[in-house]
C-alpha cells in the first residue's frame, strides 16, 4: 500500500550550507595613495627651504665680504683697517629684493685713525644696497686707550695731556699769579668729568689742586676761581663725519668709551670724507 500522505507532500531538499573561512575585507587603497601624495609634498617642501637656507647663507656670506670691502675703500683719509661686516634679519634675499638691510653690524678692533689704536662697533639700520641713499640711523662706540686719546686732540692750555681715571680726566694747566706785584708761577692740577655735547666734549672742573713754585703761598680763594671759569671744550666733530654727534662718554682706568648717534648719513666716499665743525 502506497502512503499516499508522502505523495502529497515531498520532501523538500534545502542546499547543504558551504562554510568557508571569513576572509578580510580589503583596504582601500585611496587613503595610502593620498598619504603618500602628501609625504612628497612636505619632502619637496623641506628640500625647497632647505635650498632656500643653503643660498641665504652664502648670499648672507658674500654680500658681508662686499660691504666690508666696499666700506675699507671708502674710509676717509689717515684712517685706515679691517671691517668685519655682520647681516641681521631673516633672509638676505628677502631683504635684498626690497632695496634695505633690516640692519648691519660694523666691528674694527684694530682700526687706526692717524696712526692711533681705536676699537670701533657700529650699528646700522635700514642700509640701502647700493649706498646711494642714506642709512636710516647709525649707532657707534669707540673704545681708546689714555696715548690715543692724547695723540688725537689737542687741548689749549693743557700740559701733558689727559690722564684717564675712574670717571673722571685729571689735567694740569701752568698760570702766574701777582702776589704782591712779584709773578708766581701756579700750577694748577685740574680734575674734571668729561660731558658729551654733540660736537664737542666739555672737561666740567669737580676739583682743583693748587702748588706754587718756590715755597708756600697763600692761594685762598685761587682754586674757586679756577673752577668757576668756563669749562674746557674738545671739538671732536673734526674728526667724525658730518652728522655724526656724540651721545655718551664713559671714563675708566686708562681708557674712554664714547656714543655717537647718527641720522640719514651716506656711506659714500665724499660723505665719509666731509668732517663736521665745531661751532
Amino acid at each position: 500500500m502506497t502512503d499516499s500522505s508522502r505523495d502529497d507532500h515531498p520532501t523538500e531538499v534545502y542546499p547543504t550550507e558551504v562554510l568557508t573561512p571569513m576572509t578580510p575585507a580589503a583596504e582601500p587603497r585611496r587613503p595610502r595613495r593620498a598619504a603618500r601624495v602628501w609625504i612628497i609634498v612636505v619632502a619637496v617642501i623641506v628640500g625647497v627651504a632647505a635650498l632656500l637656507v643653503i643660498a641665504d647663507v652664502v648670499v648672507r656670506g658674500i654680500a658681508e665680504q662686499r660691504v666690508a670691502e666696499q666700506i675699507e675703500a671708502e674710509l676717509p683719509p689717515g684712517v685706515e683697517g679691517e671691517v668685519d661686516v655682520t647681516i641681521g634679519g631673516f633672509s638676505v634675499l628677502a631683504q635684498y629684493l626690497t632695496g634695505t638691510i633690516d640692519r648691519v653690524e660694523l666691528s674694527a678692533p684694530e682700526l687706526l685713525v692717524e696712526g692711533a689704536p681705536l676699537d670701533v662697533d657700529v650699528a646700522l639700520q635700514g642700509v640701502p644696497v647700493d649706498f646711494a641713499s642714506p642709512i636710516a640711523q647709525a649707532e657707534a662706540t669707540v673704545v681708546a686707550d689714555e696715548a690715543t686719546v692724547n695723540r688725537l686732540i689737542e687741548v689749549a692750555g693743557i700740559e701733558g695731556g689727559l690722564t684717564l681715571g675712574d670717571g673722571a680726566v685729571a689735567y694740569e694747566r701752568s698760570i702766574e699769579v701777582d702776589l704782591l706785584s712779584i709773578p708766581i708761577p701756579i700750577t694748577v692740577e685740574v680734575t674734571a668729568t668729561p660731558v658729551a655735547a654733540g660736537d664737542t666734549v666739555v672737561l666740567e672742573s669737580i676739583g682743583v689742586d693748587v702748588s706754587a713754585a718756590g715755597g708756600s703761598v697763600d692761594l685762598s680763594g685761587l682754586a674757586d676761581r679756577i673752577i668757576g671759569e668756563n669749562p674746557i671744550e674738545i671739538c671732536v666733530a673734526e674728526r667724525l663725519p658730518e652728522g655724526v654727534e656724540v651721545t655718551g662718554i664713559a671714563v675708566t682706568e686708562g681708557s674712554v668709551t664714547v656714543d655717537a648717534h647718527a641720522t640719514d648719513l651716506r656711506l659714500d666716499d665724499e660723505s665719509l670724507a666731509d668732517t663736521g665743525a665745531c661751532t
